[in-house]
């Protein structure tokens, strides 16, 4: 199911700054990475009617991806 898009662009917003506040990242660190990330597609695709998830719940998932990647990168 699609969301609306000014609705979606609003939770999008709360997610990425509840993101940002968790990892004591800049709104602009944690924008880039949310625009990059698979939770975005998700949620941007409606698979799962992730938009229907809490923003915490997003925010704690992106948490999971983003140590997720940063342990790839890691020797």
């Amino acid at each position: 199911m699609k969301a609306n898009p000014i609705l979606l662009q609003k939770k999008y917003s709360r997610v990425i700054a509840c993101f940002a506040e968790r990892q004591g990242i800049s709104l602009d660190g944690a924008l880039d990475f949310f625009y990059h990330s698979e939770v975005y597609q998700l949620v941007r695709d409606g698979v799962s009617d992730m938009h229907c998830m809490s923003d915490a719940y997003l925010a704690e998932e992106l948490e999971q991806e983003y140590h997720a990647k940063q342990d790839r990168g890691k020797p």
